[in-house]
């Protein structure tokens, strides 16, 4: 995902002067550093001071530009939180920050760089929109999304490197959207990031013993795409949500008020990182094992 926004990015820069990029203390690599190269007005390191980041990219778009900020998922959003709240949210300013390594991806790194909370902090903030791709053409498609958009600031959430690509054959990316990466009558999983890999698992398990299956990708936490949740628990038997972020302000939390407030009568199973910091050292697929974010777990779990 990081190489496939740098990409895009790049483009989308050559395209249009106002393209800007801020980072804090990030050394750029391939397209990005293509940018910082051909671009080097247009490229700024404020080294370890995401506040001045963020600060920049306020005073940046208030003077035409279309500034994006870019560093590690912990520290594009908690360090900088009150700039974020303040000169980007308040102001309703359409700059787009992005956090690489949402969830636990820097797994190895430990809690420092663990962006569980993400998803809920930044769903508190008025006039705050989230977008989690699922997988690089996901990714591809909400940057010049991204990159267009005049109505307030984004927090756009990646992984890192290597996700499978999983909408080859998705209905179009649409901002706010619910996408369906396959449609069934009898259960449904929604998710969002790169973690939605286990959610095609599941769904490849449900298939193997005769069941129909959705799998959709719900790429825009905020704003969430209500009435095709709704829709969803009206048209499904079993709805299951898994997702790379901790309960409070989760899509797991919001689809089971979504259920309590219209009165379904589908099975609501969720799935996400525990509210705890798990003291546990490994990879990423480590790290998600730990909070019971595994193929085999999820299936335990649902007696599959």
């Amino acid at each position: 995902m990081r190489n496939t926004f740098a990409d895009e990015f790049y483009k989308i820069g050559v395209e249009d002067e106002r393209i800007a990029i801020v980072v804090a203390d990030i050394s750029p690599a391939g397209s990005i550093a293509k940018f910082r190269t051909e671009f080097p007005e247009r490229f700024i390191n404020t080294g370890v001071a995401e506040q001045i980041m963020i600060g920049m990219c306020a005073g940046m778009v208030q003077r035409g530009m279309r500034p994006f900020a870019y560093t590690i998922a912990t520290f594009a959003l908690y360090r900088p939180f009150e700039f974020v709240r303040d000169d980007l949210c308040y102001q309703n300013l359409p700059v787009t920050i992005v956090g690489i390594g949402g969830g636990v991806t820097y797994s190895t790194l430990g809690s420092t760089h663990h962006a569980m909370e993400d998803i809920g902090i930044a769903s508190s903030i008025p006039n705050m929109r989230i977008i989690a791709p699922c997988d690089p053409a996901e990714t591809r498609a909400a940057t010049r999304w991204c990159a267009q958009q005049q109505e307030g600031p984004v927090y756009l959430r990646l992984g890192k490197a290597g996700e499978p690509d999983l909408t080859e054959r998705a209905e179009d990316w649409e901002f706010g959207k619910l996408r369906y990466l396959r449609r069934g009558t009898d259960v449904c999983i929604l998710g969002y990031g790169p973690v939605l890999k286990l959610g095609q698992d599941v769904a490849d398990r449900y298939t193997e013993r005769g069941a129909s299956v959705s799998l959709c990708s719900v790429h825009t936490p905020k704003p969430l795409d209500e009435a095709a949740i709704v829709e969803a628990m009206a048209n499904h038997k079993t709805v299951i949500v898994i997702e790379e972020t901790t309960p409070t302000g989760s899509l797991g939390v919001n689809v089971k008020r979504l259920g309590f407030e219209h009165g379904a009568t589908c099975q609501v199973h969720t799935f996400s990182l525990k509210d705890e910091f798990i003291h546990h050292y490994g990879d990423h697929a480590a790290i998600l094992d730990a909070h019971g974010l595994s193929t085999p777990k999820i299936l335990a779990a649902l007696g599959i």
